[in-house]
């Protein structure tokens, strides 16, 4: 089996993710970034847009405006200024 990425979505109202997945999509300041399992640590400001999270068949999408992506070796936070999830 292949290694899982801890992810966690924080907004100032609760938190709407905690998990373990395949990976995320996020809408980073600079571009849109991708995050797998053993991904280098960084961190970044996020801009208006929609995380979008893989976990083997299942696609979850959040809307986010604004925050920070933390990752390390433990794996991705997201701090959003908002975010909601998308409907499907």
């Amino acid at each position: 089996m292949a290694d899982k990425l801890h992810f966690s979505l924080v907004s100032p109202e609760r938190e709407l993710f905690s998990g373990e997945v395949d990976q995320v999509d996020a809408p980073g300041a600079e571009g849109d970034f991708g995050v797998l399992a053993g991904h280098a640590p960084f961190m970044t400001t996020l801009r208006e847009g929609r995380v979008v999270v893989r976990n083997a068949a299942q696609v979850t999408v959040f809307d986010l405006k604004g925050g920070f992506a933390d990752v390390t070796a433990e794996g991705l936070t997201i701090l959003a200024e908002h975010a909601v999830e998308a409907a499907a």
